[in-house]
């Protein structure tokens, strides 16, 4: 195993299963909204603490980005480790079981190593460049599909780019046409995992972020599929809009 692969499996178990004990805690919720703003805080920064503190431990000298703290440099500005201690926020919030603690290790712009652990359903997917998938030990494929007719689509909502609305719906309008059936699960993590186990046949999402990205990326590489940006090139860490998929899915929803 990849040492650093190692370290970001422990990462990720010791935050999820804070939020997983955590979860298990409905009366932990005040009646006011304020309240379960605040607790929710409280949770996210505690799981992401407890990453950093595993990464610090281990690798003091590496660079970390996330989502609270933004970059915390180290002295060797090559290694980053990029991490989304809760990516399903709100699925934690209204206790849908559908939550990501998502890492991965990226060494000169290149991801090397992916850990996304949904710790409700104690499922850990993890990934190292040029050594495959998978899940829980078991190695990952793609799914088949030749074309978009009865695939299911991971999606999602521009809730805070509202100018992107209409040209998004009128993308999503000819996918619809063509026999696609679209899942909005509100966890990118989750959704690229989940096409790197063949369960979801792709996505189509806008205005996600580098740690929303990043690890679900080299899953669905390394499980054989593709991730482009919406144009087909590869700046979608950059722009936020992702297309994903095995190479037929991925061609087909470029060219709806």
């Amino acid at each position: 195993m990849h040492p650093m692969l190692n370290i970001t499996i422990r990462a990720a178990r010791k935050a999820g299963n804070f939020i997983a004990k955590n979860y298990e805690k409905p009366d932990t919720f005040e009646a006011n909204h304020k309240s379960k703003n605040d607790f929710l805080i409280q949770v996210n920064h505690e799981a992401e603490r407890l990453i950093i503190e595993i990464i610090r431990k281990y690798y003091p000298q590496h660079t970390v980005i996330s989502q609270k703290y933004g970059a915390l440099l180290g002295t060797t500005h090559d290694i980053q480790w990029i991490i989304h201690s809760m990516d399903g926020i709100d699925n934690f919030i209204n206790r849908i079981p559908h939550i990501a603690v998502s890492i991965a290790v990226r060494v000169k712009s290149h991801t090397e190593v992916a850990v996304v652990y949904d710790p409700i359903r104690n499922e850990l997917f993890s990934a190292t460049r040029g050594q495959g998938s998978q899940m829980n030990g078991y190695r990952l494929r793609c799914g088949i599909m030749k074309d978009l007719e009865n695939t299911i689509l991971a999606i999602n909502f521009p809730l805070k780019q509202k100018q992107h609305f209409m040209n998004y719906m009128t993308l999503l309008s000819k996918l619809f046409v063509q026999s696609v059936d679209f899942r909005c699960t509100g966890s990118a993590a989750l959704d690229l995992a989940y096409i790197a186990a063949g369960r979801v046949d792709g996505c189509f999402q806008i205005g996600l972020k580098q740690w929303d990205v990043t690890s679900g990326e080299l899953l669905v590489r390394e499980a054989g599929g593709l991730v482009t940006d919406f144009t087909g090139e590869n700046n979608h860490l950059l722009s936020g809009n992702v297309v994903a998929g095995n190479p037929r899915v991925v061609k087909s929803m470029l060219n709806p």
